[in-house]
């Protein structure tokens, strides 16, 4: 795994491998409040992100630099799309639509009987879907003719209090996340918009879901504060740990540079992981704990695997020979079966450690080599 961004995004026209394995940007240059959602405008090469202090979107460069606003786009408070240079936001009760350059308004549009509109999912072409967290609702918006965008209430209860969305085309379907304790990932049959549970989760209060290229989906959540990366079909799942991660909300998956960008609504930070092109969620064999780190010597794509024959309360530490805690991977309950933790940002000396993993019936260590 390496951690890169687009250099081009602070024109200039080269490609930077950083060493660090993560990199949380912090926005000194411009105060920012109420982070909640990232988005990468691909043509313009940039990230930007919602700021609640004066709802305004600001432009992040990879240098973790703050270095200005959209235009005059204003009143952005929630979910982001970037499509086709516009970029569509949530502003309370309503959906905005600016252009990507100057934040000239192209769209005002009021989402009728709105409560708490949250998430935001896009097709690429000219539909939208926004979810309603206090009214568990789902809404799609057709932005063909943008002086007069449809309205469509394809879910009108959810059922659970939905957050995050994503459009997969692949399988036509809406994917969401939701809030709360134990929270399900659900989806929404885009040919009859009928609701069903994909796969029930032990994560607490999902906020944001994305998808790469390869068919993975990348989920937030605050219990615990982490990315879970799940197969296509949700059948297997890996931990990303990162430093600095502190309440991550509306994700975002650049899938021009393998990249996902993290906002941290807690610590008004966005946090950058970037993963190695067509590297996908290895499979391992369950029939017993085995945990093991793969590449060891540890370098830029390793990771650290094990299976659970049940599921309990687990702790999963980086030790020094002297037995010292040098890192806490994981401190939770996990589910039964596959589990995979890239070592995102974990900056270690040169030399030998013990990583230890502790179920509720068994204690097993294996030795990594930095």
């Amino acid at each position: 795994m390496h951690i890169w961004v687009n250099k081009k995004i602070m024109k200039k026209s080269t490609l930077v491998l950083f060493s660090a394995l993560a990199l949380t940007f912090s926005m000194n240059a411009q105060t920012l409040v109420g982070v909640e959602s990232v988005e990468y405008d691909p043509l313009l090469e940039r990230f930007i992100v919602t700021n609640g202090q004066d709802n305004s979107i600001a432009i992040v460069n990879g240098d973790g630099d703050p270095i200005g606003e959209v235009g005059g786009a204003s009143e952005a408070d929630y979910g982001m799309e970037v499509m086709n240079g516009v970029i569509y936001a949530i502003a309370g009760t309503h959906v905005k639509g600016f252009n990507h350059s100057d934040g000239s308004l192209l769209m005002d549009f009021t989402v009728s009987g709105a409560s708490f509109l949250n998430g935001m999912a896009s097709d690429g072409v000219n539909r939208i879907w926004v979810t309603d967290f206090s009214a568990k609702k789902i809404h799609q918006i057709d932005v063909t003719d943008m002086s007069a965008p449809v309205l469509t209430t394809i879910v009108t209860n959810t059922t659970s209090t939905p957050n995050g969305i994503v459009y997969d085309g692949t399988n036509n379907r809406l994917v969401f996340v939701n809030w709360g304790s134990a929270a399900s990932i659900k989806q929404v049959d885009l040919t009859n918009n009928s609701v069903s549970v994909i796969t029930p989760t032990s994560l607490g209060n999902c906020d944001g879901i994305d998808s790469d290229d390869n068919g993975n989906f990348y989920v937030s959540s605050w219990t615990p504060t982490r990315i879970t990366r799940f197969t296509s079909n949700f059948t297997a799942n890996e931990i990303i740990t990162a430093p600095g991660l502190s309440s991550p909300a509306d994700i975002c998956y650049a899938n021009e540079i393998d990249t996902l960008a993290i906002p941290n609504s807690n610590a008004q930070t966005v946090t950058f992981v970037g993963f190695t092109p067509g590297v996908g969620i290895e499979e391992m064999a369950s029939k017993d704990l085995d945990l093991f780190c793969s590449p060891n010597p540890i370098n830029d794509n390793s990771f650290l695997q094990f299976n659970l024959k049940q599921s309990g309360f687990c702790t999963l530490e980086i030790l020094d020979q002297t037995g010292r805690l040098v890192y806490e991977l994981l401190n939770e309950n996990l589910a039964a079966g596959q589990h995979k933790v890239l070592l995102t940002g974990i900056n270690l000396s040169s030399g030998s450690y013990i990583c230890q993993l502790k179920t509720p019936t068994e204690l097993v260590s294996t030795t990594i080599i930095k």
